[in-house]
């Protein structure tokens, strides 16, 4: 169970950094913002469904902390890809192929 539980919480880091990195090129509080915070949500839900860690309270620090992290690490990585690779998109995927 626990194995299971950092696995899934390691999948919704790496999902939301993305995110993370789209989060922080938008003006807060816009609906692109509110769609990239918002968008990986009904992923966590089904992660959870359709697995063995359910919803049991011990499982939300992981997962929310993990949600958080991801987004985190997506935003720090935007000035590192401005300086490293001079793009100006809101796409990490974009980004990485036009840097290579």
């Amino acid at each position: 169970m626990t194995s299971t539980l950092l696995w899934e919480s390691l999948l919704v880091l790496i999902v939301n950094i993305p995110f993370g990195y789209w989060r922080i090129n938008v003006r807060k509080f816009s609906l692109q913002w509110v769609l990239a915070v918002h968008i990986p949500v009904p992923f966590i839900i089904a992660l959870r469904l359709f697995t063995s860690i359910g919803f049991a309270w011990y499982t939300y620090v992981f997962m929310v902390g993990a949600f958080f992290i991801g987004q985190r690490i997506g935003g720090k990585l935007r000035p590192f890809m401005e300086r490293k690779c001079k793009q100006d998109t809101s796409c990490l995927f974009m980004d990485l192929m036009r840097c290579l």
